[in-house]
């Protein structure tokens, strides 16, 4: 821990210079308003579940001009103290954030959960909101180029699909790409509090959720309850650096699950060197570039597929077995069954994606000229081999993106009540040191950290110590207050098994089905 929190320390010589802040955009009194209708639309898993619709401007500097709609769902509260409603958010941008509702309210402790209305939302340009985006349908569709610009050619191929993407969202939605960004989804957030009727708003974010949340709590710091921030964003990278600083993150835990597969070469056959167990993948990924697996899985589809590991430890068995059956017998169908299960993208993928270059695109200032994407890319592969160009794709459009950037918000905050941080020491997806500089800068918080964790969305997935803190802080506000920069200490939960030993699902299962990738 005290390497960890060390990252602590130089926290604060940042907050000055490394976040400019944005003039709050002119605006004129809202219009009330107007309170949901909720309709029952309960699933099988979550039967009490409801659902609504909300009118937003899509400009709130104009907020009497063009509307647009956002979904909500609500579980609604059944017990006679009520401590108002608890919106949660899953991350992206451009995750579904309504089955989300269901989820928090059945796993939280009933006592807790029945406190609180439970309210998910499909963010502006997701889902059942409207309009939603989908830029370019079959973007991701197989087989891509090789992420890897071995050759001026390969480099060029990927260009052009960026920016084809780019000019796709720039031709559809010119009227709405403006209005894509992390400040626009936070009125919105405070709108819903308006609509619910509640003076102070409880918030539950993971991932890209967690900077939603600062940011909300920097331009409605007085609106501000209960936030939970679940594996947090570094504000001081939005968003071009925070995506190098991944590349590296996730090429550690890709190393992870070749040690674990290295030990339960028993059960794959794949060796007990770790380096050689990873030999044998990228060996894998080279034939697959001569020959895609069932003409779907090549070379960037499978990066598609394992990434996923990074996120949640327990896809590692599936990943092991189909990285197994194509080693040690030749059989790609495990490989294309598992490409099909965690790597492929239907259309709500489509949705999600469309959304995520908007918002991401539209934050922050991204580098125009492609020299220095790829001086800075080709510098993080050497060390980072797993995921640095299909990442570096996947961000791309934003070297394209039609309309101006604007500049991140500065989240430091002295005037909020206590906010609960929790944070995995080896998560890959927002590695640690997001959650220590979030940590410094909102006074007065309190971080938990899960040592050795490397999961992503580490509260609500089977972690009771972790769960504890989040109940406590729930129910009466109570927060953990260490002595040194970290407030309290969980110890992760265990490796996954093989899957001939394991049984049934998980919570983090359902959980990290619901987060998705890539937020």
């Amino acid at each position: 821990m005290k390497k960890r929190a060390a990252v602590l320390c130089g926290a604060a010589a940042v907050l000055a210079g490394s976040l400019t802040a944005v003039p709050a955009e002119a605006s004129g009194p809202p219009a009330a308003a107007p309170k949901p209708a909720w309709t029952k639309c309960g699933t099988t898993a979550y039967p009490t579940l409801q659902c609504a619709s909300l009118k937003v401007p899509l400009d709130h500097a104009n907020p009497t001009g063009r509307q647009i709609t956002l979904a909500l769902t609500r579980v609604p509260h059944t017990a006679t103290k009520f401590q108002g409603p608890l919106l949660v958010n899953p991350g992206g941008p451009g995750g579904s954030g309504r089955t989300l509702a269901g989820f928090v309210a059945e796993t939280l402790p009933r006592s807790v959960a029945a406190q609180y209305d439970v309210i998910g939302f499909d963010p502006r340009g997701v889902g059942r909101s409207r309009p939603a985006l989908n830029c370019r349908p079959g973007h991701f569709k197989p087989v891509r180029p090789d992420s890897v610009p071995v050759t001026p050619a390969v480099e060029q191929a990927n260009l052009v699909r960026a920016k084809a993407f780019a000019d796709a969202c720039a031709e559809k939605y010119a009227d709405v790409l403006p209005y894509m960004d992390t400040v626009s989804a936070v009125r919105d957030m405070d709108r819903i509090r308006q609509a619910l009727g509640a003076k102070k708003l409880n918030y539950f974010g993971y991932s890209y959720g967690t900077y939603l949340g600062a940011v909300y709590g920097k331009l409605y710091p007085h609106q501000v309850r209960r936030f939970v921030l679940d594996s947090i964003v570094d504000p001081t990278g939005v968003w071009y650096d925070d995506n190098l600083a991944q590349d590296h993150a996730f090429n550690d835990r890709h190393r992870a699950f070749m040690a674990w597969v290295a030990r339960h070469h028993k059960t794959y056959k794949l060796g007990t060197d770790p380096e050689k167990v990873e030999t044998k993948w990228y060996a894998m990924r080279a034939a697959l570039a001569k020959k895609p697996a069932g003409r779907k899985v090549g070379p960037s589809e499978l990066e598609d597929t394992f990434m996923p590991g990074g996120y949640y430890d327990g896809y590692w068995p599936y990943l092991a077995e189909a990285f197994a059956a194509y080693v040690n017998a030749k059989n790609a169908d495990p490989l294309v069954e598992a490409y099909e299960t965690f790597g492929a993208v239907d259309a709500a993928g489509d949705n999600g994606y469309s959304v995520y270059t908007s918002v991401q695109c539209r934050d922050a200032v991204w580098p125009r000229d492609w020299a220095t994407w790829r001086a800075d890319n080709w510098a993080a592969y050497e060390k980072a081999p797993f995921m640095t160009w299909n990442n570096a794709w996947y961000n791309a459009p934003c070297a394209f993106w039609p309309t101006a950037q604007r500049l991140p918000r500065d989240i430091a905050n002295g005037e909020l009540p206590p906010v609960l941080l929790f944070q995995a020491t080896d998560d890959a997806a927002t590695p640690y040191q997001g959650g220590a500089f979030v940590h410094a800068m909102l006074h007065g918080s309190s971080l938990v950290v899960e040592e050795g964790g490397g999961n992503h969305g580490i509260t609500l997935s089977g972690n009771a110590c972790l769960d504890k803190h989040l109940t406590a802080y729930l129910s009466d506000g109570t927060v953990p207050r260490g002595t040194g920069d970290v407030d309290a200490v969980c110890p992760a939960q265990p490796a996954p098994k093989p899957l001939a030993t394991r049984s049934g699902s998980s919570r983090g299962t359902t959980l990290h089905g619901l987060l998705g990738f890539r937020g």
